[in-house]
């Protein structure tokens, strides 16, 4: 009888084992696709909510689910929309606050008040300097024209759900996609609410005949010279504060912030070659969206998800669609490997600071070598004398964007060095 359970212990034995080891495989599978929890690759990180032969919708995925690290950015979401020239984006509201921005292209945005009010936008990505963006609150009842005979309109949209993570689209139209959400209520409350028998309800409002492909649809020339006429300038008065602009030959960065919202938008632009040089946000975690072209960003942050005195670099090779989020107060380049152009959105804008650490102007290295005694400071902080350190940093005369092939070959060299330090104490995290 002893005998008999004993190879019975040993398979199980063997069982929990083998269940053991599969269970490290997968956690080690698991950390090794979040290498880089930064980083959302167009290609995988997008889900289409609806799409047809005139546009599509398509949602990122949630930030919070992507690395617990980015956590704090739960209550955001990035929502894309394209549509082809003369169309239209059927009326809907959002359980979410929207802050819109046109990518390329030019549309017509209308809001819909009660009281027969409506305000029209149009909005267009012709400015030089920064796209037009609009805010549409929470439950207001909107909708949206591609006005141009010839452009596709490209918007990318912040979303900050009211209700939960979740973001939900409420379209009053039923087609062929979707269903109308006043169909949900019972038929004696509709009967009851429009004064009417639920026959030519349904047969107005719901009926399958005449119904339109999806919530993206044609529209006349007519219809949209009627609307063209109401349409008045875009949102750039409607935000609380002066656009700040800084450039040079190698890019341009412009950034306005929304106190309401306590968001801080930005457009961004690099010629190929250029470099951002290291820098940190205070207190905005910044979500960049690749717009065009291509670049190599690296983040600087603590390593692996605990709390460590250790860092590492997070890489990634961005192109177009591309997410890169950068968290407060962990400094990152940017290289444009072609002409490349970004929009970005900061969360927790208010009283936010751009500190960077190269260059001429604002670099807050520097700033400690100016003080009384600042210079001693910095002889304690590196290897080199406070004077070495400050002779090295005035070597670059650019500021924010400079020539990102400067001394390239010296880097190489450099590498193996920069290797052999990787992994030293450097962040305090409490």
């Amino acid at each position: 009888m002893m005998r008999a359970r004993v190879p019975l212990l040993l398979l199980g034995i063997l069982f929990l084992a083998s269940l053991s080891a599969s269970f490290a495989t997968s956690l080690r599978e698991e950390e090794e696709s979040q290498d880089n929890p930064f980083y959302f690759n167009s290609d995988n990180s997008w889900n289409t909510l609806f799409k047809n032969q005139y546009g599509h919708i398509r949602v990122l995925q949630r930030f919070d689910q992507q690395s617990k690290r980015l956590q704090n950015l739960e209550d955001y979401r990035l929502v894309e929309f394209r549509s082809k020239p003369e169309t239209l984006l059927l009326p809907q509201q959002a359980d979410a606050e929207l802050l819109l921005v046109v990518r390329s292209g030019s549309a017509i945005l209308v809001l819909v008040k009660p009281d027969d009010r409506r305000e029209y936008f149009f909005l267009t990505s012709d400015n030089p300097i920064f796209s037009d963006h609009q805010k549409i609150p929470a439950g207001t009842i909107f909708y949206l024209v591609n006005p141009d005979p010839k452009e596709d309109l490209r918007i990318i949209q912040l979303a900050m759900p009211v209700n939960n993570p979740q973001i939900h689209d409420f379209f009053l139209s039923s087609t062929e996609a979707q269903q109308s959400y006043l169909q949900e209520f019972s038929k004696h409350i509709l009967e009851a609410s429009f004064n009417s028998k639920f026959e030519e309800i349904n047969r107005v409002l719901f009926a399958e005949e005449g119904q339109q492909e999806g919530v993206i649809v044609n529209i006349d020339s007519e219809q949209i010279e009627e609307l063209s006429k109401h349409a008045k300038s875009s949102s750039r008065k409607s935000l609380s504060k002066q656009d700040n602009t800084i450039g040079n030959e190698f890019g341009n960065l412009t950034e306005r912030t929304d106190n309401s919202l306590n968001v801080l938008i930005s457009s961004m632009e690099m010629k190929e070659g250029a470099l951002f040089v290291p820098h940190y946000y205070s207190k905005a975690i910044v979500i960049l969206v690749v717009n065009e072209g291509e670049a190599h960003v690296e983040l600087v942050g603590p390593k692996g998800n605990k709390e460590t005195l250790e860092f590492e670099s997070y890489r990634a090779e961005l192109s177009k669609d591309d997410v890169f989020v950068i968290p407060a107060a962990y400094p990152v380049a940017i290289k444009a490997t072609s002409n490349v152009n970004f929009t970005g959105f900061g969360i927790n804008a208010n009283n936010n600071n751009r500190n960077l650490l190269a260059g001429k102007t604002d670099n807050v290295i520097s700033s400690i070598g100016s003080a009384l005694d600042g210079k001693d400071v910095l002889g304690l902080t590196f290897s080199g004398s406070g004077e070495e350190v400050m002779k090295l940093i005035n070597k670059q005369s650019g500021s924010y964007f400079v020539d990102g092939h400067h001394h390239q070959q010296e880097q190489q060299k450099g590498s193996h060095q920069q290797e052999q330090q990787k992994g030293r104490k450097g962040a305090f995290v409490y």
